[in-house]
């Protein structure tokens, strides 16, 4: 499971003082593009060599509890499954113990020509680790 630190800005809030709905899938779209970078996964590199790239197939997301401005929020990543073409995780964004926002998020693998394709090389057993 990979671990992501992030701070509630103003900038996150809406007119309530509470972390704008959307912003929440911008908080677990970082999380996965450090946890994918601590993986040693060049993701530009990856494209240039390979045309593979990474797009959201789908997202299924439960707004639990809010964040407000100031708090010191975590985002977690876990591998739920991994198939040739796509990758299912399930993202959490808490504050302390607390679960605020919980997402199983579906990435496809896409080829230079915006079709799925298999994931490149050793790319699974890597993730999976």
């Amino acid at each position: 499971m990979h671990l992501w630190p992030v701070r509630v800005y103003y900038e996150d809030t809406d007119l309530a003082g509470i972390v704008y709905y959307a912003n929440y899938l911008k908080f677990i779209e970082r999380a996965r593009t450090e946890w994918i970078r601590e993986l040693g996964i060049d993701q530009s590199r990856l494209k240039q060599e390979s045309g593979a790239v990474f797009a959201v197939r789908r997202v299924e997301a439960d707004y639990l509890a809010p964040a407000v401005f100031d708090d010191e929020l975590s985002v977690t990543t876990r591998v739920v499954r991994i198939t040739p073409a796509r990758i299912e995780l399930e993202q959490q964004v808490l504050r302390g113990d607390t679960v605020l926002f919980s997402a199983l998020v579906t990435l496809a693998c896409l080829g230079p020509d915006m079709r799925p394709r298999r994931l490149p090389g050793d790319l699974a057993q890597l993730m999976r680790s």
